[in-house]
């Protein structure tokens, strides 16, 4: 109970966090090889990277034609580009079109990043309480939830978006390891990067239509947060997220919506196994 305050605190951070994803989400939405998406399906510039995804110009239009359709709900339209092109992270080929659809929200839900968020945030809160690290994973968890909307939706990993985040959680995590009472250590952080990053990179080179370098680069965040509370941490998120791709891949081949030799945007499981692992690292430490 009196983790309840701080888990409450995490919770409304990551709920005004997610809330100004959508925008970026939908800008980096756009198929490999093309640059990052500077018009809404109107046509009109987008400007800025947070925020909600809603064209004021589009609003205008609709509400000043007569009979014209409705608004779309806030940051959640027709006009979201479907899980498709991209190689940036697992070599997948194909492309997308985006058209308007008369509304003038666009991109991912507001609501569900939001919620998706706070959710993460909250997590991570309850399992690591008042540690200093807690400020690093609040911190990083609005990226990871980026990362995972954008590749799930056109399998690519920006590299404005994974190198940062490796940067950046090694450089919090050395500012934390200087903080009393922290539970982590950042010489395995630099090392799981080292470790993850080159093993994702190994993977790459081995099979690089299955495997991205987009997983490799955010590997090597995952592996430094996975890595700040040890090897047995390291191991276990690293496993976890190859099980959670597998459950996946095999659920699509189940409900036949893909083949055996299907590639599938790893990038939201390589996050998911780091989050799984991370909570249990965080509670046992």
């Amino acid at each position: 109970m009196s983790d309840l305050p701080l888990v409450a605190a995490a919770a409304l951070w990551g709920a005004a966090a997610g809330a100004l994803l959508p925008r970026a989400a939908y800008r980096f939405c756009a198929p490999a090889g093309e640059p990052w998406r500077e018009l809404c399906p109107g046509g009109h510039p987008v400007r800025g990277w947070l925020g909600r995804g809603r064209c004021a110009r589009c609003a205008q239009a609709l509400s000043a034609a007569p009979g014209g359709p409705g608004d779309a709900p806030d940051g959640g339209s027709g006009d979201w580009p479907d899980a498709g092109s991209g190689d940036a992270s697992h070599g997948a080929s194909g492309g997308s079109s985006y058209g308007a659809s008369g509304g003038s929200s666009y991109g991912p839900s507001l609501p569900l990043l939001a919620v998706a968020t706070a959710l993460v945030c909250a997590a991570l809160a309850a399992a690591t309480g008042t540690r200093p690290e807690l400020g690093v994973w609040l911190l990083l968890a609005p990226l990871g939830v980026l990362l995972a909307v954008v590749d799930f939706r056109v399998r690519r990993l920006p590299d404005p978006l994974t190198l940062p985040l490796a940067a950046a959680a090694l450089a919090l995590l050395g500012l934390a390891a200087l903080l009393p009472e922290h539970a982590g250590g950042w010489p395995t952080a630099l090392y799981g990067a080292l470790a993850l990053g080159g093993g994702y990179f190994v993977l790459f080179l081995v099979n690089p239509a299955g495997m991205g370098f987009g997983d490799v680069k955010l590997a090597l965040g995952m592996g430094a947060v996975l890595g700040w509370y040890g090897w047995p941490t390291l191991m276990l998120g690293t496993f976890a997220g190859f099980l959670f791709g597998a459950l996946y891949g095999g659920a699509l081949v189940v409900v036949r919506r893909a083949g055996r030799k299907t590639a599938i945007p790893f990038g939201p499981f390589l996050l998911a196994g780091a989050f799984a692992g991370l909570l249990i690292g965080a509670y046992a430490a």
